[in-house]
This record gives C-alpha cells, sequence and structure tokens, in this order.
C-alpha cells in the first residue's frame, strides 16, 4: 500500500513524521482521548488468565467463564479507556454481541498465539491460526496488536522481524493501524530474567529494531527493572532513551507489577515522552481470585477507579500522538488506486 498510495498521497511535509493513511488515521483517531494519549485497557489475556482464574488447574477454566470474566470487566472499565485491546477467541466479538463494548471506544484486536514455542531462552513467536489482520478489520477493528517475544542477540531474532515485516504489510494492505508488542526474555538457560542494565539496552534496542515502517504504535515494556533500580531519575533517563529509539508513540504496558508501581512508572514513563498506557493486570488482577458479588465490587469499584485515575494522568502528561503521526494529505482522484 505505501507503493501504491505514494503518487497520490504528499508525503513530503512533516518529513520527520510517520504519515497514516485515512484507514490507520480513523483507528488512531477512534482509539486516543480528546487530548491524542492512548488510553488502553488490555484484555486480550488468555492463558495467563486462565492461571489467574484458577492458579491450582487452568485447564478447568472453559469458554464461557473466560468470556463472562472479560464481558464483566469491559463492561464496567471501558467507558473509563480511550479503547480496549481484546483477543479474537474469548473477547473481541463477544464484547461486541453483548454490548459490552461502547461503540463509542477503540477497538483493537490482537492477532498473535498465545505463549510461545521453542525453548524459553530462543522463543519462536507465530500468528493465531485461523485468524488474520483482514478478519480484524472486517469485523470492525481500529487495530490490530502483534505480541511477539524478542531479544534481538538471538536465532530466532530474524524470524520476528521478519513476521512483524509481514503483519505490517498486511496491515498496510487493510489500511488498519498497527501495534507491535516486544516481550524481551533471557537468552541465558540459566537466568530466568534479564538483569536491569541488560533488560534497558535490549527494550531500547528492541524499539530501534521493531519500528520498522508500517509499525504504528509501540506497546513497549517498562525499560528497567523498578525493583533492581528504585530511583525514578534513573527510570526517567532511561523512558527518554527509549523515546529517542522509537520513532512512533510508545505506551507502556504494565506486565503485572501492582497499580501502585504502574502508576508511578506511567507518571515517569508519559512525562519522558511516552503517549500513554495499555494497562492490564496491575488495573483488573485481583478480581480474577473473586467471585461473584465480591468480584462485582471489586470490579465495578476498585478496578473502575484504577482505569480512571491512569486515563487522567495520559491525559495531562502523555505525548500526544500526533506530534510523531500525521494524515498524508489526499490530492484530487486519491480514491482511484486506493
Amino acid at each position: 500500500m505505501p507503493q501504491e498510495t505514494g503518487t497520490i498521497f504528499r508525503r513530503e511535509w512533516r518529513s520527520n513524521m510517520r504519515q497514516l493513511t485515512p484507514g490507520k488515521m480513523r483507528g488512531l483517531e477512534r482509539c486516543t482521548t480528546a487530548g491524542g494519549a492512548l488510553c488502553v485497557l488490555a484484555l486480550d489475556h488468555r492463558n495467563n488468565l486462565r492461571k489467574s482464574l484458577a492458579p491450582s488447574d487452568p485447564g478447568s477454566i472453559g469458554y464461557r467463564e473466560m468470556v463472562d470474566f472479560k464481558l464483566e470487566v469491559v463492561a464496567a472499565l471501558a467507558p473509563q479507556a480511550s479503547a480496549v485491546l481484546l483477543d479474537p477467541e474469548v473477547g473481541a466479538a463477544q464484547g461486541i454481541a453483548s454490548g459490552a463494548l461502547p461503540a463509542v471506544t477503540g477497538l483493537l484486536v490482537a492477532v498473535d498465539a498465545t505463549g510461545y514455542s521453542g525453548e524459553k531462552y530462543s522463543r519462536q513467536s507465530s500468528l493465531l491460526e485461523g485468524w488474520s489482520v483482514a478478519k480484524a478489520k472486517r469485523m470492525g477493528a481500529d487495530a490490530v496488536k502483534l505480541l511477539v517475544y524478542y531479544h534481538p542477540d538471538t536465532g530466532p531474532a530474524g524470524k520476528i522481524e521478519d513476521l512483524v515485516r509481514r503483519t505490517a504489510a498486511e496491515c498496510a494492505t487493510q489500511d488498519i493501524l498497527f501495534v507491535v508488542e516486544p516481550l524481551s526474555y533471557s537468552p541465558d538457560p540459566d537466568r530466568s530474567r534479564l538483569a536491569s542494565d541488560r533488560k534497558s539496552d535490549v527494550v531500547i534496542r528492541t524499539a530501534e529494531r521493531l519500528t520498522m515502517e508500517g509499525v504504528d504504535i509501540l506497546k513497549a515494556e517498562f525499560p528497567l527493572d523498578p525493583v533492581e533500580v528504585p530511583d525514578e531519575e534513573a527510570w526517567f533517563e532511561t523512558c527518554r532513551e527509549l523515546s529517542s529509539a522509537s520513532p512512533v508513540p510508545w505506551v507502556l504496558l504494565s506486565a503485572g507489577v501492582s497499580f501502585e508501581t504502574y502508576l508511578r512508572q506511567v507518571a515517569v514513563a508519559c512525562a519522558a515522552g511516552a503517549s500513554g498506557i495499555a494497562a492490564g493486570r496491575a488495573v483488573w488482577a485481583e478480581s480474577a481470585s473473586l467471585q461473584g458479588t465480591e468480584r462485582t465490587a471489586f470490579i465495578q469499584g476498585t478496578a473502575s477507579h484504577r482505569m480512571r485515575r491512569l486515563t487522567s494522568l495520559c491525559d495531562a502528561l502523555a505525548r500526544p500522538v500526533r506530534e510523531l503521526l500525521a494524515p498524508v494529505e489526499p490530492e484530487e482522484g486519491w480514491y482511484l488506486d486506493y
């Protein structure tokens, strides 16, 4: 699509900005607040959610239990968010059909298969079988999200880059916004996690490599270990490096940290150039271990308040997406080859 539209859209202005075609621009507008922040409720969890709902027996959690939990969270929290990220298996179409997802709220839909294959120190990522960018577009999604496990120095890195590149090309063909979510890991079989300095290096280099042409938004990890490095000034400097490394807006995922920790991370990240959040378990995690009226009370009370607080914070501090993304300017007759 970039090749096809290059002659009918003028791209010369704001050459330092990524240019979005009409479908991508409309998707972006539907997913952001009036102030230009991305405040996404993330609920595309599948295997992790089963573990949260039944830690001792995740396999006992069936389709209906997953759907019911997601619908209850979406119905209560979506009005406090600018967009919701859901999966096609037990979330996206169900949220539309039930009415839990408000019509005015943006919809991001995952295209990745849950989990990874291969060794834990050499992880492979893939698309969800039977699903596609085209299907997400057809169902009315405003954006597509692809999660990949990635370390720039491991053997699968090239294949992951190709996967991102192919998905970006398909998103260009379908003219739908593309969000990439890289998750780092340790390539050392004897280490379960990256040390903080190594994580910073990997997250920043990943931002440089995976924000290739056609990638519109980066959903990024906090670029260091907040326990190992508790100094918020160090947080700010590292987040600023991440902002410099990414040519597209980036949003901070929550990675299962506590809400209070995430709130601090969000404030620092947005002050350092992040454009918002994709908040998951930090907002709603405790509700998964509750039942009945206790779950409902937590979701409608504490979790809803958390999402509202995060959105207000991003509206106040986040870098507006239009500082990095701008619409292409259509010339006369642009639609003929669209």
